[in-house]
């Protein structure tokens, strides 16, 4: 896993439990595959070899939200809070909120699948 300083700026202050639950997605995601995690200004980005696949928009005090952005809407799930199409393309941003490591079940972990594969 890279890891740029940057990341680290994201992380400072944060809360165990927060801190866990971002460490636990991405050990659970470099399980489907090799990622390369990039900040920027305002989030944390997490691609394959090809493209982004998620997005880590926020670390709250006691969850993380992530944000996948896949090229058609997956509405017939359990685990997604908000699914909305990105302006002018056919990108469908998926919300999801972690609160517990449990979150991170057989579903996310399909849904994380996807997004590793997905191609555009």
């Amino acid at each position: 896993m890279n890891q740029d300083p940057r990341i680290a700026q994201f992380l400072t202050g944060k809360s165990a439990h927060t801190l866990t639950l971002y460490h636990h997605f991405l050990t659970e995601f470099e399980k489907v595959g090799d990622i390369l995690i990039e900040p920027t200004k305002t989030m944390i980005g997490i691609s394959n070899a090809h493209k982004r696949i998620a997005w880590v928009t926020q670390l709250g005090k006691n969850f993380i939200h992530v944000v996948f952005p896949f090229g058609k809407p997956y509405k017939d799930n359990f685990c997604f809070q908000k699914i909305g199409q990105v302006p002018g393309s056919q990108q469908f941003n998926h919300h999801l909120r972690i609160l517990h490591i449990e979150d991170i079940n057989n579903e996310v972990l399909g849904f994380m699948q996807i997004a590793y594969n997905e191609e555009k």
